[in-house]
């Protein structure tokens, strides 16, 4: 979904949080504060996704335990958006669970769609978008269509990372993400009543479909 320049970027990006967690590890808080501005506004989008506006609680405690299991981490700067990714889901299934809102049943995806080599329409197009434009229109996706992008655009993760995140197969959660682009670049398409798409999503939790 990426290549060239942005590829590097992303890479250097994530060399940076490496060297920032290692030093957080080390107990250097600058370093702790470094990886928390590097991977924490991925992170709410992701769970503000899940949860809606309760989000800012929920990262706060995803954060806590992150803090707190700092010390258990292995891994690069990749690896650490997956960690923190993966807590941040715990607690905001968790956070629906006391709320009594089931997560809605996804689907195992049977086929597996081949991603283009080149970015996206929608890759393109999400980014002419306002963060809370995005968030709303990925919010009318399916659950797991939903969940594949939120990892994979807002988080930053790659293929494999995003499956680790979700307990899928890399296969299964690529078929997601490619299905949910295509839908919103559909949405974002002139006749596709682009603001219409955007006002009408309201935000929601993951629950069951009706």
């Amino acid at each position: 979904m990426v290549r060239g320049g942005e590829r590097r970027r992303t890479q250097e990006c994530d060399a940076e949080l490496g060297a920032a967690v290692e030093r957080a590890q080390q107990g250097d808080e600058d370093g702790f504060a470094a990886a928390y501005r590097l991977v924490h506004p991925g992170l709410l989008g992701y769970v503000r996704g899940l949860v809606g506006e309760e989000a800012e609680d929920v990262t706060s405690e995803a954060w806590l335990e992150i803090a707190r299991d700092l010390g258990r981490f292995r891994g690069d700067g990749a690896g650490f958006r997956g960690w923190t990714a993966t807590i941040a889901r715990h607690r905001a299934l968790d956070h629906l669970r006391k709320l009594k809102r089931r997560p809605r049943t996804s689907m195992l995806e049977q086929d597996v769609l081949e991603l283009p080599a080149g970015r996206d329409t929608a890759d393109d197009a999400l980014e002419a978008l306002s963060t809370g434009q995005a968030l709303e229109m990925i919010a009318t996706l399916p659950r797991e269509q939903a969940e594949a992008v939120l990892l994979r655009v807002v988080v930053g993760l790659d293929g494999p990372a995003a499956a680790r995140v979700l307990g899928k197969r890399s296969g299964s959660v690529r078929t997601s993400a490619y299905r949910g682009l295509k839908r919103l670049a559909e949405q974002l398409a002139p006749d596709g009543g682009r603001s219409g798409a955007v006002t009408s999503a309201a935000p929601r939790t993951l629950k069951d479909e009706t």
